[in-house]
């Protein structure tokens, strides 16, 4: 169900593409960007993940992103990377330390208004969904693999941003998302929830700008 919503609302946007073509004859409607992404998780935890006190490391991501301009002020915009791995730490005995990894495939469909009437300078702000997939998932504790992650999860994108632009072409972006997400730890026999590890990452990021 999670993916078909995803799905259908990459097909809703895909549908206004005919309206947007007549709207943009004068400007190609096509911007890409690569991204430098920081993953800062909040790490809320309750059951489990709290006595275990166990947390996603923060890392830097590749981010690939894709907006299409329905409008010279209203585009939409689907966020890529690839599977990435996550350090997952916990306080097992020893310590904090690294107790497993998993791998996370977020990626996010983002509506966007862009304002235009500032040179150079091209802030936008942006809200949308975010679907991240879980992979690896019985992989922690390291020692046992007793303990699981749900599968996916769904949740709320909010983002501000701006291009600067260098010519028509070329540009360099800042752009800050917020994302709210969160997975049931549970055991690996039996599927017993455990607790919950609400992550929650700021994100922010620096890129590079093309538009079509």
């Amino acid at each position: 169900m999670r993916i078909k919503t995803l799905v259908a609302a990459m097909a809703a946007v895909a549908s206004l593409a005919p309206m947007a073509a007549q709207a943009q004859a004068e400007e190609n409607p096509w911007m890409v960007r690569v991204r430098a992404a920081d993953l800062l998780f909040q790490n809320g935890q309750s059951g489990i993940a709290q006595s275990a006190n166990l947390k996603a490391q923060n890392r830097w991501i590749p981010e690939f992103d894709v907006s299409y301009f329905f409008t010279k002020n209203i585009a939409a915009e689907l966020v890529l990377t690839w599977p990435q791995q996550i350090n997952i730490y916990g306080n097992l005995g020893a310590g904090q330390q690294n107790v497993g990894k998993i791998t996370a495939l977020p990626p996010s469909l983002i509506a966007q208004y862009h304002f235009t009437d500032l040179g150079a300078i091209k802030p936008y702000i942006g809200a949308g969904i975010n679907y991240t997939i879980f992979g690896n998932r019985q992989n922690f504790p390291a020692a046992s693999n007793s303990v699981q992650v749900e599968p996916s999860s769904v949740g709320f994108v909010g983002q501000v941003g701006a291009d600067y632009m260098l010519d028509k072409n070329w540009g360099l972006n800042l752009d800050l998302k917020y994302v709210t997400m969160a997975t049931n730890v549970q055991a690996v026999a039996g599927g017993a929830n455990l607790g919950k590890l609400t992550l929650n990452p700021w994100i922010p990021a620096v890129g590079v700008t093309y538009r079509f």
